[in-house]
C-alpha cells in the first residue's frame, strides 16, 4: 500500500502546474478581497474571515486531482492490473488519499502565511488549532474525489467538478454572506459540511471555542461517510 501511495505521490507531481494553481489561486483572491476591504470595509472581507473559507475554497482543488488520477488510472486499465495484487480495497483507498494530506496542509499554511502577511493577527496555538479542525473537510474532499474518479470518466469529472466548485463557492460562504441566498439556500448550505469547517476555523482562529462540538462532528461524519462512499465506489469496480 505504500508502494502504491508512493507512485500515486510521484504521478500527482508530475502535473506541478495544477499543484501551484490549487494553491495560487486561493491567495491571489485573498489578496484581492482584503484589498477591496480596505476600500469597502465589510465583515466578510475582513482577513479573519475570508482566509478559512478561501481554503476550504481550494479543498475542491483537491477533489479534482484526486477524481481525475484514478479517472486516468481506469482509462489505462492500471488499475484493473492491480486487482491482481494482495492489495485490499482499504488499500486502494488509503494509497490514493495519503499522498494528498501533506498536500491540503501545504494549502493550509501557505493560505494562513498569506493572511499573516496581508494583517492576520493570531495566536500560535489558536492558528495550530485551526489547521487541524481543517483537516475533517480537507480529507472529506480528497475522498469525495476518490468517489468521483471511481464512478465517472476524467471527461465527465471536469463538467462535475466545475459545479463542484462552484458548489463550495457559494453554498459554502467563503467570501459571501450565505444571508443574501435567503432562507432555502441557506438551510442547505447548513446540511453540507462547507460552512460548519468554515464557521468553525473562524471562530478558533480568534480563540472562540463555544461552538466547536457542533461544527467539529459535523465535519468529520460527514469524512466518515465519504470513506465509506469510496470504499462502495471500489468495490463497484473491484468486482466488474
Amino acid at each position: 500500500m505504500l508502494n502504491f501511495a508512493i507512485r500515486n505521490r510521484k504521478e500527482i507531481f508530475r502535473d506541478p502546474l495544477s499543484i501551484i494553481l490549487g494553491i495560487a489561486l486561493p491567495v491571489i483572491l485573498l489578496l484581492v478581497f482584503t484589498t477591496i476591504e480596505k476600500n469597502a470595509p465589510l465583515d466578510t472581507f475582513k482577513v479573519n474571515h475570508l482566509a478559512p473559507g478561501l481554503i476550504v475554497f481550494s479543498f475542491a482543488f483537491l477533489t479534482m486531482f484526486s477524481a481525475l488520477l484514478i479517472a486516468k488510472d481506469k482509462q489505462t486499465a492500471l488499475l484493473t492490473r492491480l486487482f491482481a495484487s494482495p492489495l485490499k480495497i482499504t488499500d486502494y483507498v488509503a494509497g490514493y488519499a495519503l499522498p494528498m494530506i501533506p498536500l491540503a496542509i501545504l494549502q493550509i499554511v501557505i493560505c494562513y502565511l498569506a493572511a499573516m502577511a496581508a494583517g492576520l493577527s493570531v495566536e500560535w496555538l489558536d492558528l495550530l488549532l485551526s489547521i487541524a479542525v481543517l483537516l475533517p473537510i480537507a480529507i472529506m474532499s480528497i475522498f469525495f474525489g476518490l468517489c468521483l474518479g471511481a464512478i465517472f470518466t476524467d471527461k465527465q469529472i471536469s463538467g462535475i467538478g466545475t459545479m463542484y466548485i462552484t458548489l463550495v463557492q457559494f453554498l459554502g460562504g467563503a467570501w459571501m454572506d450565505l444571508n443574501l441566498l435567503g432562507e432555502s439556500f441557506k438551510k442547505i448550505a447548513y446540511a453540507l459540511p462547507f460552512v460548519h469547517a468554515i464557521e468553525l476555523a473562524q471562530d478558533v482562529i480568534i480563540g472562540d471555542y463555544s461552538a466547536f462540538t457542533e461544527h467539529f462532528w459535523w465535519t468529520v461524519g460527514y469524512a466518515v461517510l465519504t470513506l465509506l462512499i469510496a470504499i462502495l465506489a471500489f468495490l463497484k469496480i473491484y468486482k466488474r
